[in-house]
């Protein structure tokens, strides 16, 4: 109550009440690499750059591997790019170095962390296309160790590529990694190129990107790119065995081992659920990518919540706006369910004198059917129902 006098009447306004709760942007992708021929005006060295369309990417002039790579992602109608350029080396190590770049400095893919101060956008999904390709299968590519830190630092996912040489190298190189945030793309794709006016192969990272944010926008974040139509490419650079029943196939043992490959049926498509983790609780990358996007979501809501002081009105509406926004995810088909409790236990007297609050939720994102099977049966007794059908007709 005021603590002045007044003969009167007046409105106080009460903020207490549900925070609706809105999913952190999941199709914004992130592209490392070089452009030589670029406006520098346009696209600094090492810095962020929203690119709004194809008429200002045209400012990354056509040499280095950017420009191909935001070609590849806008055919496949990504939803948005955000590309990092670096400078050419004088050799292909001092390349890599520089796109490997400087934690301290944030140079190079580290840059990629300071993509939200610099447009008021965080990707979600990384690559740094023609710049991940091991030269030897035992060894990690450093671009590639880069992106691991930097996908759990974001919670985002990063694509990295294969040797490109034949299956048995793919499944090894697999092997070196174990994120479940990175998945690896085998084999390179046919794109067209228009300069050159003929086919030329290029590293299916960018092109998995971009099917993965078309397929955020058009169904939701927690639908996987794997069975989504290649809009842009026409091919793959070397053939992938496929059959949809058949176990035996190079497809299926690529995707078994966390590699994304492409498949032609009807099409070329995207195929593979799997990230690189050897933990079979986050082995499908939608799920992993799912819960990301809820945890995410809910840290970035609450920033109204902080510095008020303690009620019971505080708690409920902090508990009740994250069980709302589950339910909607739910209605959605985004979770399966998931509840939310504030545990007695975990809220002493001492933690809350403190400051602390801890709040529980369960959730549960949807696997991916990955694995069909249908029971046939032979039934003798329809071979009666034929002779009485016959009988019936004298």
């Amino acid at each position: 109550m005021p603590d002045y006098f007044l003969h009167g009447c007046e409105v106080t306004e009460v903020d207490d009440g549900l925070r609706p709760i809105r999913t952190v942007k999941s199709s914004i992708i992130g592209f490392v690499g070089t452009a030589p021929d670029a406006d520098e005006a346009v696209f600094p060295a090492d810095t962020p750059v929203l690119i709004t369309g194809p008429r200002m990417a045209a400012s990354l002039g056509a040499g280095g591997t950017l420009k191909d790579a935001y070609t590849a992602a806008y055919r496949e109608q990504a939803a948005a790019v955000i590309v990092i350029r670096v400078e050419e080396g004088l050799d292909a190590a001092a390349t890599e170095a520089n796109v490997v770049g400087d934690e301290t400095l944030q140079t190079g893919c580290w840059a990629l962390l300071t993509a939200q101060a610099l447009t008021g956008q965080t990707p979600k999904l990384l690559a740094a296309p023609g710049h991940t390709k091991p030269t030897d299968p035992a060894v990690k590519n450093p671009v590639a160790v880069a992106l691991t830190s930097i996908v759990d630092q974001l919670m985002a996912f990063g694509y990295i590529e294969s040797p490109n040489t034949n299956e048995a190298d793919a499944i090894a190189y697999e092997g070196l990694f174990g994120s479940q945030r990175l998945a690896i793309v085998d084999p390179h794709v046919l794109v067209y190129d228009t300069t050159l006016a003929d086919y030329v192969s290029r590293p299916g990272s960018a092109v998995v990107a971009g099917i993965q944010s078309r397929v955020d926008g058009e169904r939701g974040f927690w639908w996987g790119a794997s069975n989504q139509l290649a809009k842009g490419i026409a091919g793959t650079s070397r053939p992938i065995g496929y059959k949809l029943s058949d176990p035996n196939t190079e497809a299926n043992r690529l995707t078994e081992h966390g590699i994304i490959t492409f498949v032609r049926d009807e099409g070329f498509r995207a195929w593979g659920n799997r990230s690189t983790s050897d933990d079979p609780l986050w082995a499908f990358y939608a799920v992993r990518r799912t819960a990301d996007m809820v945890y995410e979501s809910v840290e970035s809501a609450h920033r109204w919540a902080m510095d008020r002081p303690f009620s019971v009105q505080l708690l409920l509406d902090i508990r009740d706006s994250v069980q709302a926004y589950i339910n909607q995810l739910v209605a959605r088909g985004a979770l399966l369910g998931g509840k939310v409790w504030i545990d007695p236990e975990l809220n002493t007297e001492a933690d809350l004198k403190a400051g602390k609050l801890t709040i529980d939720f369960d959730i549960e994102p949807p696997a991916p059917l990955e694995h069909l099977t249908f029971r046939a049966h032979r039934e003798g007794s329809y071979y009666e129902e034929l002779v009485a059908e016959v009988v019936a007709t004298a």
